[in-house]
Order: C-alpha cells, then structure tokens, then sequence
C-alpha cells in the first residue's frame, strides 16, 4: 500500500500561484471586453475569425491555466492540441463551403418552381416559325 501514497505524492496537484491566476482573470475580462467592443463594428469577412480566435485565446487561457493542463501529464496536452487542431480543420472547411455558395456559374437565383413557370410563359409566349421568316432564302 505505499506504493500507492507515493504515487499519489509524485502526482500531486499543482498549486498555481494567486498573480498567475489574477493576471489570466485579468486576461480573460480584457479578451471579452474587446469581444463586447468589437461588436458593433462590421468586420465583413473578418467578423468569424476574430471572433473565433478570442473565443479561442479565452479557451485555452482557461484550459492551460485554470483546468492546470499546462502542469499536467504531456500526453493530456498532446490530446488536446489534436482535438483542437481537427475542430479548426473542421471548421475552416464549414467555413469555406458556406462562404463562397452562390458563386459557382451553374447556381440559380430562382426556384425550381420559379424556372418552370418562366420557361410555361415562354412557350405561351412563342412566335410561329412563319413570322420569323425574313429573306427570300428562309422561306421553303
């Protein structure tokens, strides 16, 4: 059974300092303040990214410093920088398919049901062969 009072010993809690733990509080007001400042401006195609990378700055800030992941085992680290790094793959991806919808040659503003109905007045619409006739040559 000692052994496993000195295993816990070795892998005891971190005990952060009271200014570190101040200073990222300090951190995290400061990044929402520029998050709340930020909003009323239109920042165009800018206005998701800067707003996922405070949300970001303020996650990891709180995973490193409060959740203590920064004094913990290397391989909790290495798990979270490869989640975070897919959930970024992930979102670029979502991101860039709904950015540029609309811009390929084959989308159409109309609906489908739109498209036949225009295409109906069309045909309604259509002159005879006759009445298009205009050189000696078009006429058989």
């Amino acid at each position: 059974m000692a052994h496993a009072t000195d295993d816990h010993a070795a892998h005891g809690h971190h005990i952060i300092p009271i200014p570190t733990l101040l200073k990222v509080f300090g951190a995290l007001v400061a990044l929402t303040a520029i998050t709340v400042g930020l909003s009323p401006f239109d920042l165009g195609m800018f206005e998701i990214p800067v707003a996922l990378g405070l949300a970001s700055a303020k996650a990891t800030l709180v995973v490193m410093i409060f959740m203590a992941l920064k004094y913990d085992n290397p391989v909790n680290m290495l798990t979270f920088s490869v989640g975070v790094l897919f959930v970024a793959i992930f979102l670029v991806f979502t991101l860039l398919d709904t950015a540029f919808r609309g811009d390929m040659d084959n989308v159409d503003r109309l609906t489908i049901e739109e498209r036949e109905r225009l295409n109906e007045q069309l045909q309604e619409s259509d002159v005879d062969a006759e009445d298009l006739q205009v050189a000696p040559s078009d006429m058989q």
